[in-house]
C-alpha cells in the first residue's frame, strides 16, 4: 500500500545510504571514524530545518534533538544509528530503487552474477508490488540502520508540521559506532533524558524485540620466539602455528554462528592478524544467558591455557571484555514499553511478534543503564552484505507505528 510517507522515506534513505559511515573497531576515537560526521552533521542541519528544538552534536558523536510535546506526558526517546557494519565494503554505495517488485530475481548492475530472489530471501516473496531498495552489488546498502534514521526523521517532520497531533515530549538520538558495540556513551542516558525509548533497528514487519544476546569480546595475544629461519631449529616458536591450534581446538561443528540458531549462543573467531612472531586473534562470544556467556569465555581461556602448556617458551594471553547484556534482564521487570509498542503495532494493522535478537542494539546498553529501550522493526533484510535490501512500504508502516507510539504514550497519561 502506498502512503504519503513513501516518497520522503525513499528520498531520505537514498541520500543517507550514499554517505559512507562505516565504523572501525580498531580506532580509539569517538566516533571511531571521521566519516560518520558527514551524516551526523547533515542530520543536525535537517533537524534544525524542520523545526526541532535543542539540536546538538555532542562531543562523543551523538546527534540529540527534541520534538516538543503538545500534551503532558512521559518523555519518549527514539534512536537509530548512523554507522554501517565493517563486515563488508561500504564505500561508494549506489542505491538502486526497484519499483513495483514483480516477484522475479533482482539483479545487480555492479555484480551481474549476484541475484536476490524469494528462494534465498523468502521475506522478499511477500513484497510483490513494493518498491525495493538495494545497493548496486559491490557494497552493502546501509539500511542497517539508515532506514531507522529515515523513519525517525520522517515521523519527526510529520509531528512538527502537524502541531494538532497529541503527543508528549520526544527526544531523538542518532548514534555512531553501534555496529562495533560502542554506540552508547556513558553520558547518553542522562543527556537523552527519556523515561523510555525505542531503537528503530529491527527487521520484518511486526517485530518488537525485548530480548538480545549478551555479548563479550575475546582477545587472544600470542608471542612466539622469532629467529632467522635458516638457524631456527629448536629455537623458533611460530605464533601462527599456536594460533591455528587454538582455533582448531575450539568447537567447529557446534557453537559457531554457522551451526547455531534460535536461542543457541556461539563463539566466533572473526579476525586474526600478525606474523610468526606475534599474533592477535579476536572472538565474539554470544549467549542469551549470563551463565552460557561465562561458559564460553571459560572455554576460550581453557583452550588457550592448554595450548600454552604445549609450548612454555611462548606467551598466550586471553582477555574477555564485556560488551552488552540481554535487555530482557531489565525489561521483564516492567513490560510497559513493550506492551505500548505492541498496541501501536496492532493499531497500524500488524500483529506484533517478539523473537530474541541474535545480536544487540544500542537499546541493550541503554536498558542496562536505566532507560528501557525495546527494538522496533524497519523492514531491513539480508544486512551486512551485498544482498541487503528493504521495502519502502515496510518503512512507511514503521513510520506509522512510530507516530502511533507517540500518540498512545500521550493518551496513556492524559
Amino acid at each position: 500500500m502506498r502512503t504519503d510517507f513513501d516518497t520522503d522515506l525513499e528520498t531520505r534513505l537514498v541520500r543517507y545510504t550514499s554517505i559512507d559511515t562505516q565504523s572501525d573497531e580498531t580506532s580509539t576515537t569517538a566516533p571511531s571514524t571521521a566519516i560518520q560526521y558527514d551524516l551526523l552533521r547533515l542530520l543536525v542541519e535537517e533537524l534544525t530545518a524542520i523545526g526541532a528544538q535543542d539540536v546538538t552534536l555532542t562531543d562523543y558523536g551523538v546527534v540529540l534533538a527534541t520534538v516538543a510535546g503538545t500534551v503532558d506526558g512521559p518523555v519518549m526517546g527514539l534512536l537509530a544509528h548512523v554507522d554501517t557494519a565493517p563486515a563488508f565494503n561500504a564505500t561508494g554505495v549506489k542505491p538502486v530503487v526497484h519499483r513495483g517488485y514483480n516477484g522475479d530475481a533482482i539483479s545487480f548492475p555492479d555484480a551481474p552474477d549476484l541475484k536476490l530472489s524469494p528462494e534465498t530471501s523468502p521475506y522478499l516473496g511477500g513484497k510483490i508490488g513494493d518498491d525495493i531498495i538495494t545497493a548496486s552489488g559491490a557494497t552493502l546498502l546501509g539500511a542497517d540502520d539508515k532506514a531507522g534514521v529515515a523513519i525517525i526523521m520522517t515521523a519527526a517532520e510529520h509531528l512538527l508540521r502537524n502541531p494538532d497531533l497529541p503527543h508528549g515530549p520526544i527526544r531523538i538520538a542518532f548514534t555512531p559506532d553501534e555496529e562495533i558495540g560502542r554506540g552508547v556513551d556513558a553520558r547518553l542516558a542522562k543527556d537523552l533524558g527519556a523515561d523510555f525509548a525505542y531503537t528503530f533497528d529491527g527487521a520484518g514487519l511486526g517485530e518488537i524485540e525485548y530480548e538480545s544476546f549478551s555479548a563479550d569480546q575475546g582477545i587472544v595475544r600470542i608471542s612466539g620466539v622469532s629467529t632467522h629461519t635458516g638457524t631456527a631449529k629448536d629455537k623458533m616458536v611460530n605464533a601462527l602455528h599456536l594460533a591455528a591450534k587454538i582455533v582448531a581446538t575450539l568447537p567447529q561443528a557446534t557453537m559457531t554462528p554457522e551451526t547455531t540458531e534460535g536461542r543457541d549462543g556461539f563463539l566466533h573467531v572473526y579476525q586474526m592478524t600478525g606474523s610468526a612472531a606475534e599474533v592477535e586473534i579476536k572472538f565474539i562470544l554470544r549467549d542469551f544467558e549470563r551463565a552460557g556467556l561465562a561458559a564460553k569465555g571459560d572455554l576460550l581461556c581453557r583452550v588457550c591455557a592448554t595450548v600454552q602448556a604445549t609450548e612454555p617458551r611462548a606467551t598466550i594471553d586471553c582477555t574477555i571484555r564485556p560488551q552488552y547484556r540481554n535487555m530482557r534482564y531489565w525489561l521483564e521487570n516492567d513490560m510497559t514499553p513493550v506492551e505500548l509498542a505492541r498496541a501501536a503495532c496492532r493499531a497500524v494493522g500488524i500483529e506484533p511478534v517478539s523473537v530474541p535478537i541474535r545480536g544487540g542494539t544500542d537499546g541493550s546498553r541503554l536498558t542496562e543503564m536505566g532507560v528501557p529501550t525495546p527494538n522496533i522493526f524497519t523492514g531491513m533484510q539480508d544486512i551486512h552484505g551485498p544482498l541487503e535490501w528493504i521495502s519502502v512500504q515496510d518503512m512507511a508502516v514503521a513510520t506509522g507505528m512510530c507516530l502511533k507510539l507517540a500518540e498512545l504514550a500521550a493518551v496513556k497519561t492524559t
